[in-house]
């Protein structure tokens, strides 16, 4: 089973709004123009924006654009990080799993200091816990969950991808695995049926009710 993290095992309270504001003040200040870029998550608006830099400008301006960029990022991430929560009963449901001989991963946008600040003790209960810095291409390409899979040594049709977000489904499902929505986040349930979810949950912990 592989799991997302904020919203899914952790609460959800990273202020994404300030998030992208800070980006796009970044690209206004660079020069460039954040037109046609109103759907882009917000690592992929950084991306979007190292590519035109590439292309435009010498190599140490990219540079210096992403390394301000996530800069703003992990800051907002850990000062959420500073209030973070998991959600109740995810030690619980987590060493659950594990007595039932299933391997646990962990697949994040979230940068690594702001998981282990909100779960310190995470590889005692999680076999593996790739964050956006342990894989080429962050979910929902398939790369980031297929890295978790390799390194359980689990194939995708005997794997599950829990996730509070439609990207978390269209993960899963772009990787080739079951998948269950939980409604711990910010999205309703009809959302996730919509991303043709396997199962929808209220809560993560109730996977333990759907194995029994």
């Amino acid at each position: 089973m592989v799991f997302d993290f904020d919203g899914t095992l952790a609460e959800l309270n990273i202020d994404f709004p300030a998030m992208r504001r800070a980006i796009l003040d970044l690209m206004e200040q660079t020069g460039l123009s954040s037109g046609g870029t109103s759907s882009l998550p917000i690592l992929e608006l950084i991306e979007y924006s190292e590519t035109v830099l590439a292309a435009l400008r010498p190599p140490e301006t990219r540079a210096s654009f992403r390394e301000t960029a996530y800069g703003m990022v992990q800051h907002i991430e850990m000062e959420a990080a500073q209030q973070g929560v998991l959600q109740p009963g995810v030690r619980e449901l987590l060493t659950g799993l594990r007595k039932r001989s299933l391997k646990i991963g962990v697949v994040t946008r979230n940068c690594r200091a702001a998981v282990y600040r909100i779960f310190p003790d995470i590889d005692r209960f999680c076999h593996i816990v790739l964050p956006r810095e342990a894989t080429r291409r962050v979910k929902p390409h398939p790369e980031h969950l297929h890295g978790a899979l390799d390194r359980l040594g689990v194939q995708p049709a005997s794997a599950v991808m829990i996730g509070d977000h439609p990207m978390d489904i269209r993960l899963g499902k772009a990787a080739g695995t079951d998948t269950v929505g939980v409604l711990t986040g910010t999205t309703d349930r009809e959302a996730l049926i919509r991303e043709d979810a396997d199962f929808v949950l209220d809560r993560v912990t109730d996977l333990l009710t759907l194995l029994s």
